[in-house]
């Protein structure tokens, strides 16, 4: 590895991890003078502002999240060719390092005590960047995580079995015929593992069966 490409990944990495640290879940629970921390699950994630705060936050908490996300993602690509010279195929590791970065910034941002959100909708932006030149796969991908929701009524469902593979599987239908395969797989399973350790005690209530729906009656306020 060059060194132009090592400085390369630390500045996408660094940038990134800065990005994905801003809380929207946060800023918009202070805009209604709520602390989200400190209700429900304790997340700052789309599904505890939802819970907490409403539609309209829960919009606004994913959209922050999403394109915090998606921009440094999809510009990391872009310039990794233009800027830096970068083959194509090389491109989509450099997006993939940016794409972590801004979800381990979401999940342990530094200013709140390394306690944020469990990185779902900023994985999603990550997937959304990725396959740009294959829109219908984020849109099956959508449609599968409504899909099951609404079956289990387990949002924790949805995002463990959709949004936490959507990475690797991409990296497996479509680049297994590229050169870095190897580091895309690598990579891409590091966006799993992250996504089961953050949901782990979601994961200890559905086996418990103490697990929150979205709909009905809460059994507790323990939902991300």
């Amino acid at each position: 590895m060059g060194n132009l490409v090592l400085v390369e990944i630390i500045i996408w990495a660094v940038v990134s991890y800065l990005l994905g640290s801003v809380s929207f879940g946060y800023i918009v629970g202070k805009e209604s003078g709520i602390d989200i921390r400190s209700k429900g699950s304790g997340s700052t994630g789309t599904t505890n502002a939802l819970r907490t705060l409403g539609i309209k936050a829960a919009l606004l908490t994913f959209l922050g999240d999403f394109f915090k996300a998606f921009i440094p993602c999809f510009i990391a690509g872009l310039l990794s060719v233009s800027l830096f010279g970068d083959t194509k195929e090389f491109s989509l590791v450099i997006s993939m390092i940016a794409g972590l970065g801004a979800v381990l910034g979401h999940n342990f941002p530094f200013w709140m005590h390394f306690k944020g959100g469990k990185g779902i909708a900023v994985t999603a932006g990550v997937t959304v960047a990725l396959s740009y030149t294959h829109w219908y796969y984020p849109l099956i991908c959508v449609l599968l995580f409504v899909l099951i929701v609404i079956l289990t009524k387990y949002v924790s469902v949805g995002s463990l079995c959709i949004p936490a593979w959507a990475v690797p599987v991409y990296a497996i239908i479509f680049e297994r015929n590229n050169s870095y395969f190897v580091y895309l797989m690598v990579l891409g399973f590091v966006f799993t593992v992250l996504a089961f350790i953050m949901h782990a005690a979601n994961v200890k209530r559905l086996l418990n069966g103490t697990e929150n729906k979205l709909f009905g009656k809460d059994k507790k306020k323990t939902e991300e």
